[in-house]
């Protein structure tokens, strides 16, 4: 489990430099180098953040995921909990799942840039970049990370200018920082992978304790 430092000074600090590092890779050699979002008149609040959900959007029961890309208790999660989640709750309509990221360091800034490029296709790119976590995660410097993570983007059949466009998104990455940071708050989530069922904070837990906790819910 992954414990989330609080400071919001370190948040500001990976979204700067994870932003701006990001933002130089994506450039044309000898091209003007901006900062992400420096030069734009719109503002991170201007920014609506699409909320990420799977299963019946009108169920009594909403389970709320709260993940870190770079979390390896989050990767086993989903290699194992999530998939039969999914085939007994999720499929079959019976609950609300929304995934919602936690940023603990710029890695896992980038991986969600590239999971959110395009909506439709992002709980595909989460599962690729869980499935590829201890390779990514390890490839060594900030431009291997990147590159690796550009080729899961890649495969999951992200057009590749649309792809550079989102990693050099530096409001979008400024807005997903805010909306991380009030739903932390608001839920008290201080590791990952956290469960909020029904308003009700949980930490990770075997299937068979999730399966209990959503039966006695669902009535």
């Amino acid at each position: 489990m992954k414990r989330i430092a609080t400071s919001a000074l370190l948040a500001i600090g990976l979204l700067a430099g994870g932003g701006w590092w990001i933002s130089q890779q994506a450039a044309p050699k000898g091209a003007e180098i901006v900062l992400p979002g420096a030069a734009s008149a719109q503002t991170a609040a201007d920014v609506e953040i699409v909320e990420m959900v799977q299963g019946n959007a009108d169920a009594a029961v909403e389970v709320i995921e709260y993940a870190s890309y770079t979390c390896p208790h989050c990767a086993n999660f989903h290699a194992n909990t999530y998939k039969q989640l999914k085939a007994d709750y999720i499929d079959t309509g019976k609950i609300k799942f929304t995934y919602r990221e936690v940023y603990f360091d710029k890695y896992g800034m980038w991986a969600s840039l590239i999971a959110r490029c395009e909506p439709s296709k992002f709980f595909g790119i989460t599962d690729l970049v869980y499935k590829g976590q201890q390779d990514w995660a390890r490839a060594g410097s900030d431009a291997a990370i990147a590159g690796e993570l550009r080729k899961i983007g890649l495969l999951a059949g992200v057009d590749k200018d649309k792809l550079e466009s989102c990693l050099s998104d530096g409001t979008k990455l400024r807005a997903l920082v805010e909306w991380y940071q009030a739903n932390a708050e608001e839920h008290g989530i201080t590791s990952t992978p956290s469960f909020v069922i029904n308003g009700t904070k949980y930490s990770n837990m075997p299937y068979d304790e999730f399966k209990s906790i959503l039966d006695d819910e669902l009535g």
